[in-house]
């Protein structure tokens, strides 16, 4: 096996158990804490809800951390954002992240979020369509920086259309129901955790394909890390990894703490639509690795097997060295998901 190259030495961040306090690295609460801007792939909802109740119950704080977590706009614009800088770590999906770095993006990974892909697509069956491949000729509407319409390539030669036959239309997030309900669009893209609201709304109208059950099952939200910070400030990287580890493994054997934590922070959510999306994070938290090896943890295989997708389906993509592009090496490995 060889070593990681982001490996650290075993002095740094300790973690207990979940329920215990953090013990600081030496110095830290005497000393200024580390400013962190972290950047999610969307707006706040229920799988952000871990990052709020490690906030609210101060832990980044306890680990010498002055996290601040702003809102994003896609994985693409997280990706991009964390390239160039303006915020040190944030959340992308690992094939957005991929490309990025095949086109220079200063980033690496270093925490899986969801081991299985959320990526779905979503209809009206009323409109005509019974599969994917009834979307020539029709419009998919999602924000621009969405990850979804950057992977659109992969997933159209996937079903065996061209990837021009569609038009995209820029809509926001919140307009997704809205804009499939009045036909201003014909399908859009969301993650699998929010099909409940969509059941909810449309019933039996509602038709779907989830990525993953056309065995496109890359990785898909994780969080990235600026590869200037990961050279010079590696002990705060393992510090907001670990510290969000933990806050995942709280959330998962009790939701409540962290969901009031979200409310409290972030107006407008729906207790119902929320807890029923934590629901289908836990599943897609959930795979061999990160219930065996860490919570967050990758498959050296399944990196491997995302980054030949990236170099074989985009033009212009080019090589890089993959264990640069991603690393174990800041999880606690004590922190395991649950089995199912």
């Amino acid at each position: 096996m060889t070593r990681d190259r982001f490996a650290l030495p075993r002095r740094g961040v300790l973690l207990g158990g979940l329920a215990a306090p953090f013990i600081a690295p030496h110095g830290a609460r005497a000393q200024a804490r580390d400013k962190v801007t972290f950047v999610l792939n969307w707006t706040a909802a229920a799988d952000h809800c871990p990052y709020y109740l490690a906030k609210a119950q101060g832990w980044y704080e306890q680990a010498g951390l002055d996290v601040t977590i702003e809102a994003g706009r896609g994985s693409g614009a997280s990706a991009q954002r964390v390239a160039a800088g303006t915020a040190q770590i944030g959340i992308s999906e690992i094939p957005t992240a991929l490309l990025a770095r095949s086109r220079g993006g200063n980033l690496a990974a270093v925490m899986a979020v969801y081991a299985n892909s959320p990526q779905t697509f979503y209809w009206l069956r009323s409109s005509g369509i019974s599969s994917p491949r009834d979307f020539p000729g029709r419009s998919i509407g999602n924000p621009p920086g969405d990850a979804a319409r950057v992977m659109w390539p992969v997933f159209a030669r996937r079903v065996g259309i061209d990837p021009a036959s569609v038009r995209f239309v820029n809509i926001a997030p919140p307009a997704k129901i809205p804009s499939l309900k009045s036909k201003v669009i014909d399908i859009t893209t969301d993650f699998w955790n929010e099909h409940d609201l969509k059941a909810r709304e449309f019933g039996a109208d509602l038709g779907f394909q989830r990525w993953s059950d056309l065995g496109l099952n890359p990785y898909g939200n994780s969080i990235i890390a600026n590869g200037d910070v990961l050279s010079k400030q590696p002990n705060m990287v393992k510090a907001f990894v670990q510290v969000s580890q933990r806050a995942f493994a709280a959330t998962v054997a009790d939701p409540e703490p962290a969901l009031r934590a979200l409310f409290a922070a972030v107006s407008g959510l729906d207790d119902w639509t929320q807890h029923r999306q934590w629901e289908r994070v836990k599943e897609l938290m959930r795979d061999p690795t990160t219930t065996s090896v860490a919570l967050g943890a990758f498959d050296a295989a399944r990196m491997k097997a995302d980054y030949d997708l990236i170099q074989s389906q985009f033009e212009g993509a080019q090589p890089f060295d993959l264990d640069k592009a991603y690393s174990n090496a800041f999880l606690d490995t004590g922190i395991k998901m649950t089995a199912a």
